[in-house]
C-alpha cells in the first residue's frame, strides 16, 4: 500500500470517530505541532528524535515564520546560521533533510492556506565521499585480541557476532533468544531503523558466538529465556545502552583508534564483495532498503568486473580478430 493510501485511510478513520480536520497552518511550528508530529509519533518509530531535532534547530528560527516570508533569502539565512555553529556538514544535511520533507509534506497534504506558494527547497551540503573505513584480516584479529583483554562480560561476543553478521549494533544490542532460530540459521530483527523487520542469516561461525555467549549468560547467572536480552547488563538486567567505552578502550589498545563499530558493518560487506558476492547479494544481507545504499561498495568489485568481461571474449572466441 503507498504512503499516498495510508494517509487517505487515516484521514477516513478520523472522520468516522468524530474528528475534523485541522485548518491550514499559518506557519511551519503550526503545521509541526498539528500535522506532522501527530502523524510521525503515530506512524515512526524515530519521532523523539525527529521532536529533538525540531526543537533544537527550527522552533525558534524558521518554526514561527509565516509560510510566505519563507524566501529563499530567509531558508538560506538559516543555513548560513547553521554553519556558523560549527556543525558537520553531515550533521547540518539532516536538519536539510527534515526542512526539505515538512515542506514537500505541508504542500502534499494540502496545508498551506489557499494562494501562497509552497516554500522551495534547500540544496544539501557537500560532504565529499562517503567514509567507509575497512578492517583487514591483521586488524581484525588484533581488534577481536584486545576485546578478549577488556574486562567486560560481553564485548568480545559483541564484537565478534558484529563482524559475522553484519547487522547494526542496535539490532544485536537489543537482540533476544526469541529472535535466534537455529535449526534454520535465521535471526528475525523485529524492528529496523527503517520501521521494518528483516532477516539476517547466521552462519555457524555466528551460532557458535551465540552458543558461547549463552554460556557466559549461564556463569553469570542470568536468564536466557526467550524474552531475555542477548547481551545482558548484569547491573541492570537489560540491555546494555551502548558498548561504546569498552569499545574504545579496546581499539585504542589495538592501535585502531579512528575504528568506529559502524565499520565492523562495512568490513562484513567488504569481505564479501571481495571474494565475489555481489552487490544484490549484499544488500540482501545488509537489509538495504535501496539499492543506492549498497552502490558505496562498489568500488570494491573492480577486479571482479574485469575478470566478467572475458565471459564475452570467451563466447566470441576469435571470430572479432582480422
Amino acid at each position: 500500500m503507498s504512503s499516498a493510501s495510508i494517509d487517505v485511510e487515516v484521514g477516513v478513520a478520523s472522520v468516522e470517530r468524530g474528528f475534523s480536520f485541522c485548518e491550514p497552518a499559518a506557519t511551519l511550528n503550526g503545521f509541526f505541532d498539528d500535522h506532522y508530529y501527530p502523524h510521525c509519533s503515530a506512524t515512526t518509530r524515530g519521532h523523539r528524535h525527529t521532536l529533538l531535532t525540531y526543537d533544537k534547530h527550527l522552533r525558534d528560527t524558521l518554526g514561527p515564520m509565516r509560510w510566505e516570508d519563507m524566501t529563499p533569502l530567509a531558508l538560506n539565512a538559516w543555513l548560513r546560521r547553521q554553519v556558523s555553529q560549527k556543525l558537520k556538514n553531515t550533521t547540518i544535511n539532516k536538519h536539510i533533510f527534515l526542512v526539505n520533507r515538512l515542506l514537500r509534506t505541508a504542500r502534499d497534504w494540502g496545508a498551506l492556506p489557499e494562494g501562497v506558494r509552497p516554500p522551495p527547497m534547500l540544496r544539501k551540503l557537500q560532504t565529499g565521499d562517503y567514509r567507509q573505513r575497512f578492517l583487514s584480516q591483521e586488524e581484525i584479529g588484533r581488534l577481536l585480541a584486545a576485546c578478549d583483554r577488556i574486562d567486560h562480560p560481553y564485548l568480545s561476543f559483541f564484537i565478534r557476532f558484529l563482524l559475522l553478521t553484519g547487522a547494526r549494533k542496535g539490532e544485536a544490542r537489543t537482540s533476544k533468544w526469541r529472535d535466534m532460530d537455529f535449526v534454520a540459521g535465521l535471526w528475525r530483527v523485529p524492528m529496523t531503523k527503517n520501521g521494518r523487520s528483516r532477516r539476517i542469516m547466521l552462519s555457524e561461525a555466528a551460532i557458535d558466538v551465540l552458543r558461547r555467549t549463552e554460556l557466559r549468560s549461564r556463569e553469570l547467572g542470568q536468564p536466557v529465556g526467550p524474552d531475555d536480552y542477548i547481551f545482558p547488563n548484569p547491573r541492570t538486567g537489560t540491555c546494555y545502552n551502548s558498548f561504546h567505552i569498552a569499545y574504545f578502550k579496546a581499539r585504542d589498545a589495538a592501535g585502531l583508534p579512528d575504528v568506529r563499530i559502524h565499520d565492523l558493518r562495512h568490513t562484513y560487506a567488504s569481505l564479501l564483495i571481495n571474494n565475489g558476492v555481489s552487490l544484490y547479494e549484499v544488500q540482501e544481507l545488509l537489509g538495504h532498503s535501496s539499492s543506492a545504499m549498497t552502490q558505496r561498495y562498489a568500488h570494491l568489485q573492480p577486479n571482479q568486473l574485469r575478470s566478467r568481461t572475458e565471459i564475452v571474449s570467451r563466447l566470441v572466441g576469435d571470430g572479432l580478430l582480422p
